[in-house]
């Protein structure tokens, strides 16, 4: 469910890619201060995030150089700050109840691993954060019931995922936080249908849910995808463009009308191919 807002670097000027790895980088560093495992949860997403908020807010950012585990030869450039810390929380928050759902229903180590290591963290942030903290966990639960149970509705299972995000895109409550939610909600939505687009035929397979099962075999299948995400694309971008953002705009634009649809056109092209393979 993570890993689909991001950029579309070939659309990007070197100046602002460089910029984008700078806001990239920063989350990293305080991801650091979870620890190194931290980093590892280290998400596209999540550098949106703290672009959107850096820009709408104007807060102080911290340009400093620093080699990493990642890249120990060279020092990189990193913006830091405390959006930065934030979207760091927010991060943690959102892989510890997913892993924690994800021990519930499965058990995999992998998922064990991760409460294991965004246990004390997570505690942390929630006590600092209680709204989201709740609106993930709760969200992460009724997405878990409503998926056991086989609902197909794509509005309400997808917003679950959008309630979650909503209350993430929400750090203080203030004259944009109306807007913010909306657009959480709907990038939300977005993030989820996707992704289950993507695990579709694998799900197939295994014979696990999907929320785009019942519709696969529709002629129209593809069109109806492709429609649905435009309009939860366009629902945020119109919220987008309701802040008073300047700072960094373009990449923040590359991101929503661009970006968030890389890996959609990866998992067509994936599909046409098989399809014109097996024809």
């Amino acid at each position: 469910m993570f890993g689909y807002v991001m950029v579309n670097e070939e659309e990007l000027k070197i100046r602002e890619f460089k910029r984008y790895r700078g806001y990239y980088c920063g989350l990293c560093r305080s991801l650091g201060r979870h620890g190194v495992k931290g980093r590892l949860f280290l998400t596209y997403d999540m550098t949106f995030l703290y672009l959107l908020l850096s820009g709408l807010y104007e807060k102080p950012l911290q340009m400093e150089k620093r080699r990493c585990l990642a890249h120990p030869a060279r020092r990189q450039e990193m913006l830091t700050g405390e959006i930065a810390d934030y979207a760091a929380d927010m991060t943690v928050l959102l892989y510890y109840y997913k892993a924690l759902d994800d021990v519930q229903d499965d058990g995999t180590f992998k998922a064990k691993a991760a409460v294991g290591a965004l246990k004390k963290a997570a505690r942390k942030a929630a006590e600092k954060y209680p709204r989201q903290a709740n609106a993930i966990r709760e969200n992460c639960e009724k997405l878990s019931r409503a998926e056991d149970a086989l609902v197909y509705d794509l509005d309400t299972i997808s917003g679950y995922t959008g309630k979650m995000l909503a209350e993430l895109f929400v750090k203080e409550e203030d004259e944009w936080s109306d807007v913010l939610r909306c657009l959480g909600h709907y990038l939300g939505k977005f993030v989820y249908l996707l992704d289950a687009f993507e695990d579709l035929e694998e799900d197939q397979k295994k014979g696990e849910y999907n929320p785009w099962t019942p519709f696969a075999e529709r002629r129209d299948f593809e069109a109806l995808v492709e429609n649905t995400l435009t309009l939860m694309a366009a629902d945020t971008a119109r919220e987008f463009e309701r802040l008073p953002i300047v700072t960094d705009v373009d990449i923040l634009r590359n991101i929503l009308y661009s970006g968030i649809w890389k890996r959609y056109q990866m998992v067509k092209k994936k599909r046409e191919e098989k399809a014109g393979s097996q024809g």
